[in-house]
C-alpha cells in the first residue's frame, strides 16, 4: 500500500500566523463573555442591584451570541470578510468601553448585548476566515486554535480579569478587554489577508446559503453541538456550589479548580485539533462518551474531593477534545454555505450554553441538589452520541450515494 504523501497529512500542514490571529482575538471575545462571573458582586454593589439582576447581564450575553451569529452573518455576507472582521472588533471593543464608563445598570445592559452581537459576528465569520485559510484536512487544526482561543481565556483571562476586577474595580476589568481587542484588531489589520468579495455567479447569494438548513446533516450537527455543549455547562455553571457544599471544598480552592478545568480545556483542544482531521466521527464519539462517563462518575463520587477535582479536570480535556471535531463536521456539512456554517455553530453552542444551566436549574430547584446536575450532563452527553451515531450512519449513506455509478449518470443526464 502506498504511503501518505506528507503535504497530504494533516499534521504537515503549516498554519498561517493569521488564523493565530484570530485566536488572540477569541481570547479577548471570552474573556469578556464569562469574566462576569468573578466581578459580580463589586458590580452589583456598584450599581446598586441584586446579584440575581447582575447575573442577568450573563444571560443578556449569552442570547446575544444566539441571535447576532446568524443576524449579522446574514447582513454581513456581501461585504469583504477582513473588513467585517475590523468592524465587528471595533465595535466589541467600544461596547467594553461603554461598559467600563457605564453609570448606571441599564447602559451596561445595553452595552453587554451590543458586545454580544459583535462577539457572535466575528466567531461566525472569524471561522469562516480561519478554514478558509488552510486545507480541507486541516480544518479543525485552524479551528482547535480559534477554540484554543477561548480555553486559554478560561485558564488565564478569566481568573486575571476577576483579580483586576477585585484589586482595582470591576471597571478595570473591562478596560483591560478593551486593549486586548485593540491589539487583536491591529492584528487583523496587519496579518488576515485581504479578500475580494466574489463576484458573478460566486457571489455570496443569502438564499442560496440558506438551502443548507434543508440538509439533515447540519441540523444533526447543530443539535450535537448544542448537546455537547450543554452537557458541559450544566455542570459547570454550577461547578462552584458542587465543589463546597458537595465536595466540602474551602471556598479559596475554587479559582484553582476552574483554572485546572480550563487547563484541561486547553489540553483536550491541542488533542482534537491533531486527530480530528483525520477521524472526526472517532473524535466526536469517543469525546462525548468520555464525558458522559466522566460527569456519570462525577455524579457518583462529588462528595469526595478529590475525585471531584480530577474529574473536573478531565471533563475540560473530554469536552474540549470533542470541539474541533464539532466545527469541522459543520463546515464539512454545509461547505457550500461557510459563512453560515460558522454562524449556525456559534448560536448552536450558545443555545447549548443556555438550555444546559437552565435544564441543570431545574433539577436544583427540585429539590435534587448539586450533584444532580451532573447527571443532567450525563444525560445531555448521551443523547450527543446517539445523534453523533445517526449522523454518522446518513454521512455514510450519502457517500454511498454519490459514489453509486446509478447516481453519476443520472446527475450526468441532468
Amino acid at each position: 500500500m502506498p504511503s501518505t504523501p506528507v503535504a497530504d497529512k494533516p499534521s504537515a500542514v503549516r498554519i498561517p500566523l493569521s488564523v493565530y490571529i484570530l485566536g488572540l482575538s477569541v481570547f479577548a471575545l471570552g474573556t469578556s463573555e464569562f469574566m462576569l462571573s468573578g466581578i459580580l458582586q463589586p458590580l452589583a454593589r456598584d450599581l446598586g442591584v441584586s446579584i440575581p439582576k447582575a447575573g442577568l447581564l450573563v444571560s443578556a450575553f449569552a442570547v446575544g451570541m444566539v441571535v447576532g451569529a446568524p443576524v449579522l452573518a446574514a447582513a454581513t455576507l456581501r461585504l469583504p470578510r477582513r473588513t467585517t472582521l475590523v468592524g465587528l472588533l471595533a465595535v466589541f471593543m467600544l461596547g467594553q468601553v461603554a461598559g467600563a464608563l457605564a453609570p448606571t445598570y441599564e447602559v451596561l445592559f445595553v452595552s453587554r448585548v451590543l458586545s454580544a452581537l459583535a462577539c457572535a459576528g466575528f466567531w461566525a465569520v472569524g471561522a469562516a476566515v480561519a478554514v478558509s485559510l488552510v486545507p480541507g484536512n486541516a480544518r479543525a487544526r485552524a479551528m482547535a486554535i480559534m477554540v484554543g482561543g477561548l480555553s486559554v481565556a478560561n485558564i488565564a483571562g478569566v481568573p486575571a480579569g476577576s483579580f483586576l476586577g477585585q484589586q482595582a474595580g470591576w471597571r478595570s476589568a473591562f478596560w483591560a478587554v478593551a486593549a486586548l481587542a485593540a491589539v487583536g484588531l491591529v492584528g487583523v489589520l496587519m496579518l488576515v489577508p485581504r479578500t475580494a468579495v466574489p463576484t458573478g455567479d460566486d457571489a455570496p447569494n443569502l438564499r442560496r446559503e440558506l438551502r443548507i438548513y434543508r440538509d439533515k446533516q447540519v441540523w444533526l450537527a447543530l443539535v450535537t453541538i448544542a448537546l455537547n455543549a450543554g452537557a458541559v455547562f450544566a455542570l459547570f455553571s454550577y461547578l462552584a456550589p458542587l465543589l463546597t457544599d458537595v465536595a466540602g471544598l474551602p471556598e479559596s480552592w475554587v479559582p484553582s479548580v476552574l483554572a485546572l478545568f480550563g487547563i484541561g480545556g486547553l489540553v483536550g483542544t491541542v488533542i482534537g485539533g491533531r486527530i480530528a482531521d483525520a477521524h472526526l466521527f472517532g473524535t466526536m464519539y469517543g469525546g462525548i462518551a468520555a464525558s458522559t462517563a466522566v460527569l456519570a462518575l462525577l455524579a457518583l463520587l462529588a462528595e469526595y474531593r478529590f475525585a471531584a477535582i480530577g474529574l473536573a479536570l478531565m471533563l475540560g480535556v473530554t469536552a474540549f477534545t470533542t470541539a474541533p471535531a464539532l466545527n469541522a463536521r459543520m463546515f464539512n456539512a454545509a461547505d457550500a454555505a461557510p459563512t453560515l456554517a460558522g454562524a449556525t455553530t456559534t448560536a448552536s453552542f450558545n443555545i447549548g450554553n443556555t438550555v444546559g444551566p437552565w435544564l441543570g436549574g431545574l433539577a436544583i430547584s427540585a429539590g435534587w441538589g448539586y450533584a444532580a446536575v451532573a447527571w443532567v450532563g450525563a444525560a445531555m452527553a448521551a443523547a450527543g452520541v446517539a445523534t453523533t451515531a445517526v449522523s454518522s450512519r446518513v454521512h455514510a449513506r450519502s457517500r454511498v450515494v454519490a459514489a453509486s455509478p446509478a447516481r453519476t449518470v443520472e446527475y450526468a443526464e441532468v
